[in-house]
């Protein structure tokens, strides 16, 4: 029992050890486990050899005094930081995430020199040294610097960190700074002049060291986001200045030298000076966008266009500086007020703008200070010389009249009266009532008149109609008679031109056949001769052939005629003169058809008294067709003949 015992003695011993091994470490050998992602913060208890008490307003130690020691424990392992003399707190990474930036305020430090309200930057590693900070002069209070996003050991017990937003500038806008440190502006100026070398005032110990002023600046950070200390330096973001498409942007600078004026000794309005300068700069600002800082500068709109204002209660332009003009109410000469509405058209060149501004400073002043006064006046003072119905009849010579008075008052303002137009006007009512009934009875008077012209033309009528009807019957009369001697007359010259007719016609016609006859008669002698010459060459060559075939039948004839001559001769001497002479004649009846029996047969019976004559006739009647038909039989033996002329 006993060697258990001292055996478990041992073994408790080391498993006590074990399970407690830190708190053992701790204890005994001072150790400390720094986490990879922490920081240790110490405080010290007490000293046991050297100074026990921090300097006077002090509240961290940096040389092994008593309290919170400057030196943080990075992640690590440490011996030596006994649990009786040192408390040691883990504490997180200081964080600042993307978009933001750390402002630091330090509890420890030397005091701030007198008018500061920031501490200086001093070298310490972004704040992670307390211990270099506080050797290197480092000042209690806000600090200049700041942190950007990232991790870093920063001893919590030295410095406050206050998270903020970074500073952006949206597009189309302008920041505005007012810096809260700085050296004190000199008296008249109202912004600080333009330092260099500060990062658009992100580095404000550059700012300070190039002894940058306090207050409004006149330099502006455009769009972007920026690392700006709001302890330091305050924005204003405002929109850019634009200057649309038709005007200029006049520059009225507040900041800057005094600059040598440039308008010329005629112009005694105010100063004209270069760029940069202060007063009205005499280079105006084109159509577009500009950074502009609109407490050190004021820019002036000034169309460049042809500007139109209307004196018209009921009218006014998109511009609007002519909202507070009216119509303009006049008095005429014979004492009767009435209105009218009037538009001037004027234009300012872009070089004259700045004068323009300069004498009047903005375009309302110029339209409350010349237009308005001296286009109202004129036209009142047009109205007392004419009465209310010459100045209605004579508008067009007005308004030439006002153009060429107004031009000539406002080129003393370095404007161009482009046109001066004048539109409704409105005389009294009771005036023009009294116009009206005028005109109403004037036009009365003239229809009164024309219809007592239509009465003494109806009574003229009726009267020549009266005379017309009692004359009725004597010009019936009349115009019997006159109609007789007419129809005669009519009968004659029907007559006289019925027989001109005809004779014309008679004239005309033997005319038209006379043509006709010489036209045919032409072309009967023109058709004969193309027919003679045709039938001459024909017979000319028919002759020819005829003189041939004559030639062969005339051999063949004499040749026939010879053998029928030797044959009517034997046959004569064979039958006989008076026989051979019977049979041709039989023949030629025969072939030639004749009649044996007598056409007339003349005979002793019937009556004896005209038995003998009939038979004459008829005999006679025979002998004339048999004559005939030799005749005929002979006309066609001899026509081969008549074709063949040599023949």
């Amino acid at each position: 029992m006993i060697e258990f015992q001292s055996w478990m003695i041992p073994a408790g011993v080391i498993f006590l050890c074990l399970v407690f091994y830190k708190f053992v470490l701790r204890v005994f050998f001072g150790l400390v486990i720094v986490p990879e992602d922490k920081i240790g913060l110490v405080t010290k208890k007490f000293v046991l050899f050297g100074k026990q008490t921090l300097p006077e307003g002090r509240i961290i130690a940096i040389n092994g005094e008593a309290g919170f020691q400057g030196q943080t424990l990075a992640p690590g392992v440490y011996f030596g930081k006994w649990i009786w003399q040192y408390s040691i707190n883990f504490q997180p990474f200081t964080v600042i995430p993307t978009g933001k930036i750390g402002l630091l305020l330090a509890k420890d430090g030397a005091e701030l020199e007198t008018g500061r309200i920031l501490a200086r930057k001093v070298e310490c590693d972004s704040f992670q040294d307390a211990v270099a900070f506080l050797n290197n002069g480092g000042r209690k209070g806000r600090q200049t610097a700041i942190i950007t996003p990232g991790s870093y050991r920063i001893n919590t017990l030295l410095f406050e960190i206050e998270l903020t937003d970074m500073t952006v500038i949206p597009d189309n806008a302008v920041g505005v700074v007012t810096t809260l440190e700085g050296k004190p502006l000199a008296e008249g100026q109202i912004a600080g002049k333009i330092i260099e070398g500060h990062n658009k005032f992100q580095d404000i110990d550059g700012f300070l060291n190039s002894e940058g002023y306090k207050g409004l600046q006149e330099q502006v950070i455009l769009a972007g986001s920026y690392f700006l200390n709001p302890w330091f330096a305050k924005i204003e973001m405002v929109h850019m200045t634009e200057i649309p498409i038709g005007h200029v942007g006049v520059v009225i600078s507040y900041v800057g030298d005094e600059g040598k004026d440039l308008s010329g000794s005629e112009f005694k309005h105010g100063n004209i000076v270069e760029k940069g300068y202060k007063g009205v700069w005499a280079e105006p600002l084109g159509p577009g966008k500009y950074p502009v800082n609109p407490y050190i500068m004021k820019v002036e709109l000034v169309p460049t266009t042809n500007l139109v204002l209307n004196w018209a209660t009921a009218r006014s332009e998109s511009h609007q500086l002519d909202k507070n003009l009216s119509t303009i109410t006049v008095r005429s000469k014979d004492g009767f007020p009435f209105n009218l509405d009037v538009s001037q058209i004027i234009h300012i060149p872009t070089n004259e703008a700045p004068k323009v501004i300069a004498r009047f400073g903005n375009m309302v002043n110029l339209v409350s200070q010349v237009l308005e006064p001296t286009i109202g006046n004129y036209f009142r003072n047009s109205a007392q010389d004419s009465d209310v119905i010459a100045f209605l009849g004579t508008r067009k010579e007005r308004q030439q009249s006002a153009r060429e008075h107004i031009g000539n008052v406002l080129d003393q303002y370095n404007v161009f009266g482009v046109d001066t137009l004048i539109g409704d006007i409105v005389p009294p009512e009771s005036l023009m009532k009294t116009l009206t009934d005028r005109k109403l009875a004037e036009e009365q008077k003239i229809t009164y008149e024309t219809e007592k012209l239509a009465q003494e033309t109806r009574q003229s009528l009726e009267k020549e109609t009266a005379i017309a009807d009692m004359q009725k019957e004597i010009v019936k009369a009349d115009q019997g008679v006159v109609i007789a001697e007419r129809i005669a007359d009519a009968s004659v010259k029907k007559a006289t031109g019925d027989a001109n007719s005809v004779r014309l016609q008679a004239n005309a016609e033997g005319d038209r056949l006379k043509l006709l006859a010489t036209g045919e008669a032409e072309k009967t002698r023109l058709l004969a001769k193309a027919e003679s010459e045709k039938i001459e060459l024909l017979a000319k060559a028919n002759a020819e052939q005829i003189s041939l075939t004559g030639n062969a039948e005339a051999e063949k004839i004499l040749a026939i005629g010879k053998s029928n001559a030797e044959a009517y001769k034997l046959s004569v001497e064979a039958m006989g003169g008076s026989n051979f002479t019977q049979l041709k004649i039989m023949e030629n009846i025969a072939s030639q058809n004749v009649k044996i029996m007598p056409d007339v047969l003349i005979g002793g019976n019937g009556d004896a008294a005209n038995g003998g004559i009939s038979g004459l006739l008829g005999l006679q009647l025979l002998e004339q067709l048999q004559k005939k038909t030799v005749e005929t039989k002979e006309v066609k033996t001899e026509k081969p003949e008549i074709l063949n002329p040599e023949k």
